[in-house]
């Protein structure tokens, strides 16, 4: 058996708050639920914006993980901008839907979750770039 030495344990925790930093706005999200609901904020286009934008920002991860995996240029440049683009529609989409489906409040919630949560990951994106981007290549 051999034990984890400190290299070994110093890089089980960089990895983990990497991952942590690189997630900090899907963690954000969730754990400002509990204080949506207690302020009786709009919460059906907090669970709108909520959901919607964690369920974009994972399917975006797959795919571009996918597109770092292409052999051919124009695939991954494709796949780069389906990423993009469909984010950017699919978050309209539910911004809408959480407009109409709720009222003005409920639209005006899930575009501020939408809002916060993507500022938080272009800050984090920028501050750790080149950890992200050989996480989403497959290095380490």
């Amino acid at each position: 058996m051999t034990e984890a030495g400190p290299t070994q344990e110093g890089g089980k925790h960089a990895a983990l708050a990497t991952s942590f930093m690189r997630y900090l706005d899907v963690v954000l999200v969730v754990a400002s639920t509990p204080f949506v609901l207690l302020a009786n904020l709009p919460a059906l286009g907090f669970a709108f914006g909520a959901i919607g934008w964690i369920v974009t920002r994972f399917a975006v991860d797959l795919i571009k993980a996918r597109a770092w995996r292409a052999r051919d240029t124009r695939s991954r440049a494709a796949l780069h901008l389906t990423a993009i683009l469909g984010r950017v529609w699919l978050i309209a989409l539910i911004v809408l839907g959480a407009h109409f489906i709720g009222h003005n409040r409920d639209g005006i919630a899930a575009a501020v979750v939408v809002l916060v949560a993507f500022t938080v990951e272009l800050t984090m994106s920028l501050v750790f770039r080149r950890e992200i981007v050989a996480t989403s290549r497959g290095q380490s």
